[in-house]
């Protein structure tokens, strides 16, 4: 695949500034209510266990991993959240995937539909863009930590599909159920992530022209600041313009 999104690499920049915020704090306590409805226990479910694990990532008080967690199973009250994705396309033509989560299914939707209009997109119907992309275990590892045939020898052992450059960063790519098992010999190995997380990623990527660019990018940060969205993924490749394009 030539070139890169690297909108993966530039959320990531903003997950410091997300997290004096509290904004990560409050994307992971939904993560993990809604993980947990599938059972508490962490080990047995790799949903938790992720969502747990980014939760620690970022130094959330293990009292409030507790209580979302409880949250999720019933034992506490508030764990009534829908799960809604959007699809659509940004300015000049690059598909975009919204996964949500919400307490207000009509006031989201509302919201997230008013975004993409005011911002240049076109919201589309359920199916009209998933297929453009394939659910992954992405992890993004800092580049000074290990050289590209280090870590294409090391991930591969450890079930891992691919290692993809990213501008400033590596990127690991594996099968969804092999994601616990790589995050696990990484940490072993005491390689640490940037961030570790089962994600969207595109098959093929849309480059998008200097006209349009400015403005793609600028609808993806405005989803991905709704306080109700979990994730914006796009198969947009912004060339090797600024990431602040």
């Amino acid at each position: 695949m030539s070139g890169h999104s690297k909108w993966a690499t530039i959320k990531h920049k903003k997950a410091a500034t997300d997290a004096k915020r509290g904004k990560a704090f409050t994307r992971l306590i939904k993560e993990i209510v809604i993980a947990a409805r599938s059972g508490g226990d962490v080990d047995a479910n790799s949903r938790l266990r992720t969502a747990v694990a980014a939760a620690k990532a970022v130094s959330m008080p293990a009292e409030n991993i507790k209580r979302a967690i409880m949250r999720g199973t019933g034992e506490l009250e508030g764990g009534q959240i829908d799960e809604i994705t959007f699809e659509g396309y940004g300015p000049g033509g690059a598909a975009i995937m919204v996964f949500v989560a919400t307490d207000n299914r009509n006031r989201t939707v509302a919201e997230i539909r008013h975004l993409f209009s005011k911002h240049g997109g076109n919201m589309g119907e359920v199916g009209s863009v998933g297929w453009m992309f394939e659910r992954k275990s992405q992890i993004l590892i800092e580049k000074e930590l290990a050289t590209e045939d280090q870590l294409m020898e090391f991930a591969l052992e450890a079930g891992a599909d691919d290692v993809r450059d990213q501008g400033d960063s590596w990127e690991i790519l594996s099968a969804p159920d092999a994601h616990n098992t790589v995050v696990d010999a990484l940490a072993k190995a005491k390689i640490a992530t940037v961030s570790a997380e089962i994600a969207m990623i595109p098959k093929n990527l849309h480059a998008v022209d200097a006209k349009h660019s400015a403005g793609m990018m600028r609808i993806m940060d405005f989803l991905d600041e709704h306080d109700d969205v979990q994730n914006v993924y796009t198969n947009a490749d912004f060339g090797d313009e600024d990431d602040e394009g």
